[in-house]
């Protein structure tokens, strides 16, 4: 099965088929992707800017246990509502290059992610609280800010570039 035979097998599901007939259904899940976009996002820029330096009165692990599990609820509103979306017009949203795009740097973001927790995340205590935060952090949550100020920008283009 190839790219394209997917994205048909996705288009004839019975919930793409349930999204293109409720009127009701995309503006819904719509809605639902910008809530999860806002706690996505919201938390990582949070997150990311303790990293880099703001409001180091209060640990990273301490803003970690607040802002994470908020950041996974947006991820699985997003992940459940960008299927359910992408599915109501598969054939077109699948070959879209923004929507590739997008999706690139999803994976992007998620490979950042698993290096900030595998590799640096592990030597918190050394640099939680009052103590300058080492360069491999900062890098890796600047990048993450790029990246996700980027996911947004071609989530947005998905309707202006085919």
């Amino acid at each position: 099965m190839d790219y394209a035979d997917f994205l048909k097998l996705l288009h004839d599901l019975p919930p793409a088929h349930f999204v293109r007939s409720w009127p009701w259904a995309y503006p819904i899940l719509e809605t639902i992707h910008v809530i999860g976009l806002s706690l996505l996002f919201g938390g990582i820029f949070a997150f990311d800017l303790r990293i880099l330096g703001v409001h180091k009165k209060m640990s990273v692990r301490q803003l970690a246990s607040h802002v994470l599990p908020w950041v996974w609820v947006g991820f699985l509103l997003n992940a459940t509502s960008g299927v359910l979306l992408l599915m109501s017009d598969a054939t077109t949203f699948g070959m879209n290059t923004s929507f590739q795009v997008k999706m690139w740097l999803i994976g992007c973001a998620g490979i950042n992610m698993l290096w900030f927790h595998w590799r640096v995340y592990p030597n918190v205590e050394s640099w939680n609280l009052y103590v300058g935060t080492p360069a491999m952090a900062k890098v890796t949550s600047l990048l993450s800010i790029i990246i996700w100020l980027s996911v947004v920008t071609a989530g947005r283009m998905i309707a202006y570039f085919p």
